[in-house]
């Protein structure tokens, strides 16, 4: 499906777990970077309406479904072959990956000690992996500032040829467009919650509510002050979403 944005469209360029990770085994075995987006409903509510967001998403190699509505709408649109990538299971599988082709990792995001206890995972479970930069930026961090194109050349410069971002949307995608200019041999991925997952920062839903799929309701009991209202634009946009993929078929 294409999905409407402030700068023309976009879609799931990348269907399936099998073809992003025969892509990434290519491009990190080639030395060459690469951003990837994982699409969900709440990307879909800020992407019509923030252009710098938007122009961003277009500069991502990879996007990938993160979330059962953009999958049912992009089959509904005709594309039956796209899967459910969500970025919080990428985090495991990217590393271990990074770790057979000899790539070292950056983590930006988050808080200092979620990063610490989302490192001290990783090692313990993907025991070759190189973490090489760790980096957690202040509260109110300008993606697109001094200190973004900073902490970039630190990321190169410290031989991390893969970054985890978990900085939300919209940082963490106008962090990785950029990093695709600043540092082009990086490879971005931006994972949103992730990294606080992984530390136990966070708890994820348990996996038959993922399954059902449930999760978003779990996330709404967790942090309603913020789901709510989030969660609330989402459905809004989902009856005119689904009008625009069914014309597309």
């Amino acid at each position: 499906m294409k999905f409407g944005t402030a700068q023309g469209t976009i879609a799931i360029n990348t269907p399936s777990r099998t073809q992003l990770f025969r892509t990434l085994a290519e491009r990190f075995s080639a030395g060459d970077g690469f951003a990837l987006a994982t699409l969900n409903l709440d990307h879909l509510t800020k992407l019509p309406l923030d252009a710098e967001f938007a122009a961003a998403y277009q500069a991502h190699d990879l996007i990938v479904a993160d979330g059962r509505p953009v999958v049912w709408l992009t089959r509904l649109s005709g594309q039956q072959s796209v899967e459910l990538v969500p970025g919080s299971d990428l985090i495991l599988p990217l590393c271990d990956l990074a770790a057979k082709h000899g790539v070292s990792v950056a983590l930006v995001g988050s808080s200092e000690a979620a990063l610490a206890g989302a490192a001290a995972a990783l090692q313990t479970r993907v025991p070759d992996l190189r973490i090489d930069y760790v980096k957690s930026p202040p509260l109110g961090f300008d993606p697109s500032g001094a200190e973004a194109a900073s902490i970039l050349a630190e990321v190169a410069a410290s031989g991390a040829r893969l970054c985890l971002i978990a900085l939300g949307a919209p940082k963490q995608e106008l962090f990785a467009a950029r990093g695709r200019t600043l540092a082009p041999t990086v490879g971005f991925a931006s994972i949103g919650a992730g990294l606080d997952f992984l530390s136990g920062h966070q708890t994820r839903a348990p996996a038959f509510m993922r399954k059902l799929p449930l999760e978003w309701l779990w996330r709404i009991f967790q942090s309603p002050a913020r789901m709510v209202p989030r969660y609330a634009k989402c459905f809004a946009i989902l009856p005119a979403l689904t009008l625009q993929a069914w014309r597309q078929r």
